[in-house]
């Protein structure tokens, strides 16, 4: 037997080898997650007439509800009540994350017409289990 002949033979054997042996490793376990969500409900009614919460579903699937300000008050857009409800969401964010909590996904959602209107804003995240 040549040597090329020889060194095709060891090498076609090595890879068959190599193949055989990543072929029949275990697949890795999938990653199981506990999941958690928030939402805003952010009203837009002109005048402050609206209601405006953040829901958070504890451990015990019961919905706690707190306040938000409105967007509106008697003489238009309210930005301070806009900042104040950024920070509240961020704050709420921010202490899920330090539990351990990653923020998985955003999704957001806007239903009006010509005079109301509401923003809803649902955070949803995950822990490893």
């Amino acid at each position: 037997m040549n040597n090329n002949f020889r060194s095709l033979l060891i090498g076609a054997g090595m890879a068959l080898a190599l193949l055989a042996g990543y072929s029949f490793r275990p697949m890795p376990a999938a990653q199981s997650y506990t999941y958690r969500q928030f939402s805003t409900i952010e009203s837009v009614i002109p005048g402050g007439l609206g209601r405006s919460r953040i829901i958070i579903s504890d451990d015990a699937s019961q919905e706690v509800g707190k306040d938000l300000m409105n967007f509106y008050s008697l003489t238009g857009i309210n930005f301070k009540n806009v900042a104040n409800n950024d920070k509240l969401i961020v704050d709420n964010i921010n202490q899920y994350t330090t539990e351990g909590w990653e923020l998985y996904q955003v999704t957001a959602g806007v239903q009006s017409n010509d005079k109301t209107g509401i923003f809803l804003t649902r955070y949803l995240f995950r822990k490893p289990v």
